[in-house]
């Protein structure tokens, strides 16, 4: 089977938090003058709900605000916003080898998707940025109501690029158990690695999975797969 499709994560592997000022639940709670750990308590019990598309962030900020006696509309507002510039900025420092490498898998024909476990805010900022019109299938977690590491996002994802599994490769940072779950359905997993070091101690080089440290090897990466299944 030679390589027809390439899946990607898309935070910590076409784009990262870490190059732009973050602005995660410690940093709103902050704005909103609420005690972090009781911020987070409630921010976090929503986490899959605002992953799968059950409430936005709106709604959130609503919440807790309120049972905080702390409700402001013109403060949910200015958290929304701030949080969609920041994670704009995300996008405007796209390295120029991971638009050297999608140019690479268009010019050799291969299809190329992406499945992001991502919130209201993100849905919108991921269709505006430059890298959306690159992928032939966009799976948002939020849109879809599941979330990585189901196997059916993995499998709803490559039966829309209209390919097999074992003529897929999903290119990850490793987060969400998104490596071990691609392998399950049958997809090669590869753990990408050039934004590893900026990112927090969450993320670790995975042993049991091949890896590209830098977004330009894709190219000889697929041609030793072909050659691999070639001989095979």
């Amino acid at each position: 089977m030679m390589i027809k499709g390439v899946i990607f994560d898309m935070f910590e592997t076409l784009v990262t938090h870490y190059k732009c000022p973050l602005y995660f639940g410690s940093e709103i709670a902050d704005d909103l003058g609420i005690n972090t750990r009781d911020f987070l308590k409630i921010w976090d019990e929503y986490e899959e709900e605002r992953t799968i598309g059950k409430v936005d962030l709106e709604f959130v900020l609503s919440d807790i605000l309120t049972r905080y006696n702390k409700y402001s509309l013109d403060a949910i507002r200015f958290v929304v916003k701030k949080r969609v510039k920041i994670k704009q900025q995300c996008f405007e420092n796209i390295s120029e080898e991971i638009v050297a490498m999608l140019d690479i898998l268009k010019k050799k024909k291969i299809k190329i998707g992406l499945i992001s476990n991502c919130f209201s805010e993100e849905v919108e900022v991921i269709k505006d940025s430059i890298l959306y019109n690159y992928f032939d299938v966009c799976c948002l977690s939020y849109e879809m109501g599941i979330k990585k590491p189901d196997q059916r996002i993995f499998r709803e994802c490559v039966k829309m690029l209209d390919v097999k599994e074992n003529e897929c490769i999903y290119i990850g940072d490793g987060g969400s158990n998104e490596l071990d779950a691609a392998k399950s359905v049958g997809i090669r997993a590869v753990q990408a690695t050039w934004f590893i070091s900026e990112q927090s101690k969450q993320y670790k080089i995975k042993p049991d999975v091949e890896h590209l440290n830098r977004p330009i090897n894709i190219e000889k990466l697929i041609s030793a797969l072909d050659v691999k299944n070639r001989q095979n």
